[in-house]
C-alpha cells in the first residue's frame, strides 16, 4: 500500500476546476517532484495535501487512513516555503523550536532536537541570530530545520530554491537530497525547473492542464517521453511523422527510416533531441540520411545551433565548431537510429 494516495480528486477556486479526476500515489521513503509550468495544478495538489484546502470531490489517504478533512495542524506534515516564512522576531532557534513549543516538548528535549537539527543543516553557531542576519541560503536552511524537527510523517516543498541565486540553487538542491536521503523521510516537491527537479526526485509527475502526463523515474521520462508535451518538456525539439509501410517506417516524403527502439503500432509522432542530429556537408549518402538547407545559424559558446530546412520539416541541430556551415549551405542530416523517439499517434 501507498503511503500518500489521492483518489479521483476535482479541486479548483469557486467555478474554476483546476484538477479532475486526479490520482497519484507516493510510496513510503520516495522523493518525488510534481513538475510544470503556471497553472498546471502542482501548487494546488500540494495545498491539499498539506490541509490548506479541500477537494471538491474525492480523498486522501495517508498510511491507510482517510484524511481528507483533517485539519491542517493534525496532520503532522513538514513545509517549506517559496518564502522561508520566519519569524524576523526570533532568532534561529526560536525559529526551528517553534514547532516544538506548540506540541509542548519538555525543554531539554526541545534543546537537544534543535541542535542536532542546526547540525544537520550546517547552522551550528548561528542558534542566536535572527533572519535578517543571514543570506537567502541560510534562512532557507533555518525553514528547512524547522520543518524537520517536529519528524514529520511527510515533508512538503513548495518551490523552495526559487528566490535563490543559480550558484546556491544547485547547492541547496544538494543539501536537500543529502538530508532526506540520510533521514529517509518521504517528501513531495513542487517546481518548475526541470533540472532541479530531475537532480534531486526518485519519482517526477509531470502535470500538464490539472492531470499527471507521465509519472516515472527521471531518467525513464527523459528517455522515453510518453506524449509529445512530455517530449517537448524534456528538449525534443525536432518532430515529424512516421507511417509503418509493408514493415517499414517511413517519413511523408517516402523515405524509409530505421529506428531502434521501435513500438507497435502504425502511425507515430517521431522526435529526436537537437543535440542527436548529425550534420554532413553537401548532399551526402548514408543511413537516415535527409537533404536539407541551412536556414539559420546561431552561435551558442561552445556549440552553433543551425535551423535546417528539410522535405519532411524544418529541424534544429546543434553542433560543434569544428565544421560550420553558412546560411545557405547545402547539408545532410543523420538522424541517429537509437535517438529517434516514438510516440503513438
Amino acid at each position: 500500500m501507498a503511503l500518500l494516495e489521492l483518489e479521483h480528486i476535482t479541486a479548483g477556486y469557486e467555478k474554476n476546476i483546476i484538477l479532475r479526476d486526479f490520482n497519484l500515489k507516493v510510496e513510503r521513503g520516495q522523493f518525488v517532484s510534481l513538475l510544470g509550468s503556471s497553472g498546471c495544478g502542482k501548487t494546488t495538489t500540494l495545498r491539499l495535501i498539506a490541509g490548506f484546502s479541500q477537494p471538491n470531490e474525492g480523498r486522501i489517504v495517508f498510511d491507510g487512513k482517510d484524511i481528507t478533512h483533517v485539519p491542517l495542524h493534525r496532520r503532522n506534515f513538514g513545509f517549506v516555503f517559496q518564502s522561508y516564512a520566519l519569524f524576523p522576531h526570533m532568532t534561529v532557534f526560536d525559529n526551528v523550536a517553534f514547532g516544538l513549543k506548540m506540541r509542548k516538548v519538555p525543554k531539554e528535549e526541545m534543546k537537544r532536537r534543535v541542535m542536532e537539527m542546526l547540525a544537520l543543516v550546517d547552522l551550528t553557531g548561528f542558534e542566536g541570530r535572527y533572519p535578517r542576519e543571514m543570506s537567502g541560503g541560510q534562512r532557507q536552511r533555518v525553514a528547512l530545520a524547522r520543518a524537520m524537527v517536529i519528524r514529520p510523517d511527510l515533508m512538503l516543498f513548495d518551490e523552495p530554491l526559487s528566490n535563490l541565486d543559480a550558484k546556491l540553487r544547485v547547492k541547496m538542491r544538494v543539501e536537500i537530497r543529502r538530508i532526506q536521503q540520510e533521514l529517509g523521510f518521504t517528501a513531495i516537491y513542487v517546481t518548475h525547473d526541470q533540472e532541479e527537479c530531475f537532480a534531486i526526485s526518485d519519482q517526477v509527475a509531470i502535470m500538464n492542464g490539472g492531470v499527471i502526463e507521465q509519472m516515472d523515474s527521471p531518467a525513464h521520462i527523459f528517455n522515453s517521453p510518453n506524449t509529445e508535451f512530455i517530449a517537448r518538456f524534456v528538449g525534443f525539439e525536432n518532430f515529424f511523422n512516421l507511417t509503418r509501410r509493408g514493415g517499414a517506417l517511413q517519413t511523408e516524403s517516402g523515405l524509409a527510416l530505421k529506428v531502434t527502439r521501435e513500438v507497435s503500432g502504425d502511425r507515430f509522432r517521431a522526435c529526436i533531441r537537437p543535440e542527436d542530429v548529425v550534420l554532413y556537408p553537401g548532399d551526402t549518402q548514408g543511413e537516415n540520411r535527409i537533404e536539407g538547407e541551412v536556414l539559420v545559424t546561431t552561435f551558442l559558446g561552445r556549440n552553433i545551433q543551425y535551423n535546417v530546412r528539410t522535405a519532411i520539416g524544418e529541424f534544429v541541430i546543434r553542433a560543434g565548431q569544428e565544421q560550420a556551415y553558412s546560411v545557405g549551405s547545402r547539408v545532410s542530416l543523420e538522424l541517429s537510429a537509437n535517438k529517434i523517439i516514438l510516440i503513438r499517434s
